[in-house]
């Protein structure tokens, strides 16, 4: 099945490959779609605050974006679309969202439609999203291909999409959560996995399979692609760090030992 896109109508990508972990992570999104994020989405669209993740950390606190004002920005892994939102009310010219899952992009159009904010959208694996190269000032992802998609695949597609001094910012689990992740992804206080290797990850409770590098891994993947690093952001909970009830969370860990981190970097 080929792409379908919501928006404008000149947005092709290329035909998605439904196979391995695209095609159990699809179906576990739909699955999620459905149970959670559809019902989430009015919400996060209202939501005006530009937030990072489930420690809900402020983009007034980290600082981590460049000024989004008049840039044309593509989310890759936008989901139901409320990240790409908050950059278009902060100024952004134009945001493209990526996503390979259907329901989760009708929940985006939907509310694109209700809140009038113009955004466009495209049904692609972030991997291979099909856009014209040099397109974008700014490539970010909050918690989409930054885990869902292989970063030997989607960084390089990062640095394909980026103009000549475009920015890449994304987050993800830091490396030592996931060292510490327990098969059933709750957070224990000791490694579970070593480090040397660390790639793809599958989790046997819901099928689905995640990607995390140790950091080493990450600056390597980042430079050979063509990028200089300009930060790296730890979040820990804090005050306003809710109890997540939709994923296996500890705010007890988290307030020891960094949960997320983000990542700023800039094409060369």
């Amino acid at each position: 099945m080929g792409p379908e896109v919501a928006g404008r109508g000149d947005l092709e990508g290329p035909k998605v490959e439904l196979t391995g972990y695209v095609a159990r992570n699809r179906e576990a999104w739909t699955r999620s779609n459905a149970a959670y994020t559809d019902a989430r989405a009015a919400a996060d669209w209202a939501d005006a605050e530009i937030r990072w993740g489930m420690c809900n950390a402020l983009e007034a606190d980290v600082q981590v974006l460049p000024d989004v004002r008049g840039k044309e920005i593509v989310e890759l892994g936008c989901g139901t679309g409320y990240f790409g939102a908050r950059l278009k009310r902060a100024g952004a010219r134009r945001v493209v969202g990526v996503d390979i899952t259907p329901a989760q992009l009708a929940t985006a159009q939907r509310m694109n439609e209700e809140f009038g904010l113009g955004l466009e959208f495209v049904e692609a694996n972030a991997e291979e999203t099909g856009l014209p190269d040099e397109s974008s000032d700014l490539a970010v992802s909050e918690y989409g291909a930054s885990i869902w998609c292989d970063p030997y695949r989607w960084i390089p597609e990062a640095a394909r999409l980026l103009r000549r001094g475009g920015e890449l910012v994304f987050l993800r689990n830091s490396t030592l959560a996931m060292l510490c992740a327990t098969e059933d992804e709750k957070t224990s206080a000791t490694l579970q996995r070593p480090q040397r290797g660390l790639h793809r990850l599958d989790w046997a409770d819901d099928g689905t399979s995640e990607f995390h590098l140790g950091h080493g891994d990450w600056v390597r993947l980042l430079r050979g692609s063509g990028f200089d690093i300009l930060d790296l952001v730890e979040v820990y909970a804090g005050p306003r760090t809710p109890d997540h009830t939709y994923y296996s969370f500890s705010r007890e860990w988290a307030e020891r030992w960094p949960w997320e981190e983000i990542w700023r970097a800039r094409k060369r």
